[in-house]
């Protein structure tokens, strides 16, 4: 591996940890010393990544998202134009999770941020060994987005809404 592809490395490295990552970690897992890691710190610094080094380690500081809840209704055969209309406008299908009657609130992590993470998810769901979460309630389920902003969130909800999969809040049924 080449430092080029090393450095890649440790950026989607620190990009995918919620944790500092330690110098001698990433040296330990790279094969190479310490203070190639350094180096090389110092090289994506100068691309203009922001590599925080803490007493724990290095963190890779990400902007700050903002979340939104949703509830949404659809077909099993309109998964795919959902999670691509949230990814195509900038968003994050971050989790599902249904309300349950007996079971209460299940949730499962997705992380869909692109459609190449929807194409992926799709076919794990066509492998047949499991079925959507929404199926267990009827259709009805919630995917908790993210976005970078309020207007981006509120572009995907009107999306949704258009395409009929978003359901009204509680404040709108009682219009």
């Amino acid at each position: 591996m080449n430092g080029t592809q090393r450095r890649h490395t440790i950026l989607q490295t620190l990009q995918n940890s919620q944790t500092p990552l330690s110098g001698a970690s990433l040296a330990k897992s790279l094969l190479v010393s310490r203070q190639v890691i350094v180096q090389d710190m110092a090289l994506l610094r100068a691309e203009g990544h922001e590599i925080l080094s803490t007493n724990r380690g290095y963190l890779l500081k990400t902007p700050a998202r903002l979340s939104r809840t949703i509830k949404v209704y659809h077909s099993s055969e309109e998964i795919a134009d959902e999670l691509q209309t949230i990814v195509d406008l900038g968003g994050t299908a971050q989790d599902v999770s249904v309300r349950h009657r007996i079971y209460g609130r299940l949730r499962a992590e997705l992380c869909i941020s692109s459609r190449l993470d929807v194409q992926k998810f799709l076919d794990k769901l066509r492998s047949g060994k499991s079925a959507p979460l929404k199926d267990i309630t009827s259709g009805y389920h919630y995917h908790t987005i993210l976005a970078d902003s309020a207007e981006t969130l509120d572009l995907i909800e009107q999306a949704l809404q258009q395409k009929g999969y978003l359901c009204a809040s509680k404040e709108q049924q009682k219009l």
